[in-house]
Formats: structure tokens, C-alpha cells, sequence
């Protein structure tokens, strides 16, 4: 029996890192973790609360297809708090997590063969989807004077759409308002779809995030409940899609879906109320970032573009190797440290770069640079 050819994506390269990390922890190892993204906090006590009290209550079974109507009239109240948009709940859709979202969005946006530009280095599961789905991701090599965001003169005409994310996977830069405005003008000019991937929102250090809604209702926005809210097993997510598309989209929904879990539904309506502790994790966070943007450059990994959000930083390692994915492998190998190979986030660049993530506690994070700079100093890249 043959395979598709949709079915032929490369595959998520983190995952495989997390596998090899897993098997180094099975066989006795102590491995700090610097590959995922995933917070090493649980999902908030309110939340958790919630769902036991729900589940106490009687059987969780299927929610209609765009989400408990609670839940999406509390995140639509969320857009009020956070970026003062009056934004009507219809509008929103309940996903299970952001990636039941980008397959909605670019199921209802666009037509097998349709090419659509995406920045490199990106979250490399866009570009994955597009091909599963028949499209052709177009990858917009994105430069350091413009903190690896893409801009509208890089664009090439003939495309459908194009994919943003701020802060963005993995070198936690944002898009201020200015740029988020130009990419909408450019949008709109070319009448080429606007995907904002929005799921790290929340953790930020010096600015807020903008959102795509804060300039117009003609985008598919993406959001997510895995990261600022610490539930990424928990896979709930969700999407704001123009009022015309909402039929569209809700159809593919119930039969991609049916819905996305009930329990997950429920402990996110909990989380949107726990202000508190999710300000506690963002400022592990924030320390995480200091000890790195420290650490880094002192373990020999110098040329990175300052995050704004997020909790990853990019390096450029040129001027250690030309094959970050052996390099991420002796790092795991020799110094107990999982990084991911930047090969996962840019096909043409990433070989010359490294994903460290800093999501974890600030003792592992601590630890995991005490590691780095020994490995390195034993490797003769440091003195």
C-alpha cells in the first residue's frame, strides 16, 4: 500500500531531540532540558480547580463545534483587558491547541497548490502543514537588521498569503506596531491572506505584544493556552476569524474535530482568571532571560538577537560549525544539555544555529549554563 505524497514532511526535529533526551534520562543521565518550549510550571491552580469541580458535577461529553459559549465570551473579554478591542465573541473559535488552528485557517484560506510566504527561521510545523495540505510554503529568509521578522519589500508578488508570528519561534522577536501595520497594508494590497500566530503572547519583557485585531478584523488570528498559560498537554488553543468566514470555518471544524475536549475547555476557562500565578511565571522568565542573555556569550555563544518575548534565543554558531545538528548532538552527548539544531526553523540557514530554550526552573537554567561553558572550554571554543 502506497504512501501520499502530502504524507512526505520532514520531520519536527525537536521532537527528535526530545526522544534522544528521553532515552539519555531512561539509561541514568540527569539531562537539563534547553530543547523544548514547554514551561516547567503546571497548568494554574484556579484551572485545575476548575475542571475538578466540573468533572465532580457530571460527564464531560462533546461541546459544539466552535467551543462552550462560555469560554469563548471570556477570551473575547480577554482582548478587552489585554488590548482594549470590543471584540464579539461569535468571532471566536475553541481549537484543540494551535495546531488544530493553522490546519483550520489554511484549509479555509487557500486552495491546493497555493504558495504562501512564511519568515525563515520560523516554527517549522507551518511549513509541514502547508505541504501535508498541497500547498507550497514560500520561506522569506528574514536578516538580523530586522530581528528575523519578515518586511514587505521581501515579498514576493505571487503568493496567497502570509504567515506572522510575534513573538515569534525561535528567536522571540516581535513585531512592533509600525511593522505589524506595514505587513496589514501589504496584506491587504495583494489581497493575500494575513495568519497571525499569536500563542506567545503574555510573555513579554519590555513592550506588549500588538495583536494583528488591534489594526484589523481582515486576519485569521491564532492563540493558545499552551505556553503563557503553562497547558501544553492540555492541547487547547483558539482562533479569531472574520465574521464572514465563521460558517466556513465552524463547517471544517465539526468534521475535522467535532470539538476540541471538553476537560481542556473547562480548566481554560478557569485559567483566563489567574492572574496572579501567571505573573509569577513570567517573571521566572524574565530572570531566565537575564541569566542567559549573561550566560550565552560568556559559554561562547555570542551572536544572538535579544529576545522580546517568548523564552527562546537564537545563536549564530558559524564560527563554531557547519552542522548544528552533529553540534546539538555532542552538546547532549558530552555535556548532558539538550538544544535543538536551528535546521528545524530554517532549511536553507539553520545549520549554522542553535534554539536554546530558557522555559524551564532557574536552577536547571543556571545549571544548564554551567554545563555550556565547561563543554565549550573543554572543546577549546573558550578560553
Amino acid at each position: 500500500m502506497r504512501l501520499s505524497k502530502r504524507s512526505e514532511v520532514d520531520p519536527f526535529i525537536v521532537m527528535d531531540v526530545m526522544d534522544a533526551a528521553a532515552a539519555a534520562e531512561a539509561a541514568g543521565r540527569d539531562i537539563i532540558h534547553m530543547e523544548v518550549g514547554q514551561p516547567g510550571t503546571p497548568a494554574p491552580e484556579g484551572a485545575r480547580a476548575k475542571l475538578v469541580d466540573a468533572m465532580q458535577k457530571g460527564p464531560l461529553g462533546y461541546t459544539v463545534a466552535l467551543g462552550i459559549p462560555a469560554l469563548r465570551q471570556r477570551i473575547a473579554r480577554h482582548y478587552g483587558e489585554r488590548h482594549d478591542i470590543d471584540l464579539d465573541p461569535a468571532r471566536v473559535i475553541v481549537t484543540s491547541g494551535s495546531s488544530a488552528g493553522f490546519l483550520l485557517a489554511f484549509t479555509a484560506l487557500f486552495d491546493a497548490g497555493d504558495r504562501v510566504a512564511l519568515g525563515a527561521p520560523g516554527y517549522p510545523s507551518y511549513r509541514q502543514i502547508l505541504s501535508a495540505l498541497s500547498l507550497t510554503p514560500v520561506d522569506i529568509a528574514t536578516r538580523k537588521e530586522n530581528r528575523f521578522q519578515p518586511a514587505p519589500e521581501e515579498m514576493p508578488d505571487d503568493v496567497k498569503g502570509l504567515i506572522v508570528a510575534s513573538p515569534a519561534n525561535p528567536s522571540g522577536t516581535m513585531l512592533d506596531r509600525a511593522a505589524m501595520e506595514a505587513l496589514v497594508a501589504w496584506s491587504a494590497s495583494k489581497d493575500a491572506a494575513l495568519v497571525s500566530d499569536e500563542i506567545y503572547h503574555g510573555i513579554e519583557y519590555e513592550r506588549k505584544a500588538v495583536s494583528a485585531l488591534e489594526i484589523t478584523d481582515d486576519a485569521y488570528v491564532i492563540n493558545s493556552f499552551s505556553k503563557y498559560f503553562s497547558m501544553t498537554g492540555w492541547r487547547i488553543g483558539w482562533m479569531v476569524v472574520p465574521q464572514s468566514h465563521l460558517r466556513a470555518v465552524e463547517r471544517l471544524a465539526q468534521n475535522m474535530f467535532i470539538c476540541a475536549p471538553h476537560a481542556s475547555q473547562i480548566a481554560a476557562l478557569g485559567a483566563l482568571d489567574c492572574g496572579e500565578e501567571l505573573a509569577a511565571n513570567l517573571a521566572v522568565y524574565r530572570k531566565n532571560r537575564a541569566l542567559m542573555l549573561e550566560g550565552l556569550p560568556k559559554a561562547g555563544f555570542a551572536d544572538i538577537a535579544p529576545p522580546d518575548g517568548a523564552f527562546y534565543i537564537y545563536a549564530d554558531v558559524s564560527g563554531i560549525t557547519d552542522d548544528s545538528a552533529a553540534l546539538a548532538r555532542d552538546i547532549l552527548d558530552k555535556a548532558d544539555v539538550a538544544v535543538t539544531p536551528g535546521l528545524d526553523f530554517d532549511k536553507a540557514r539553520g545549520h549554522q544555529t542553535l534554539r536554546f530554550s530558557y522555559a524551564r526552573s532557574t536552577a536547571d537554567i543556571e545549571e544548564g549554563l554551567n554545563r555550556l561553558a565547561a563543554y565549550m572550554r573543554r572543546e577549546g571554543h573558550i578560553g
